[in-house]
């Protein structure tokens, strides 16, 4: 995944990046970590396994959650 990481931080953001799932059955948490933090960045997910997308959502969620968590423990 580095590889692919420093391919895609290389590319000219005034281009749209679309990655094709469509091939992509089984993935780890790093990978689905990886998946959202691009989508996050602006990059297209194409034909995401139902599966994977609910993953993305909930490492999403998980990630706002400890950054409310943070931010509140900041606060008090």
């Amino acid at each position: 995944m580095p590889d692919l990481e420093a391919f895609l931080r290389s590319e000219s953001t005034e281009r749209a990046i679309v990655l094709e799932l469509g091939g992509v059955k089984l993935v780890d948490r790093d990978a689905v970590q990886f998946l959202a933090s691009r989508e996050a960045a602006g990059t297209e997910l194409r034909n995401c396994s139902a599966y994977i997308r609910e993953w993305i959502a909930q490492e999403k969620n998980a990630k706002q959650r400890s950054e409310i968590e943070n931010t509140a423990g900041l606060k008090g």
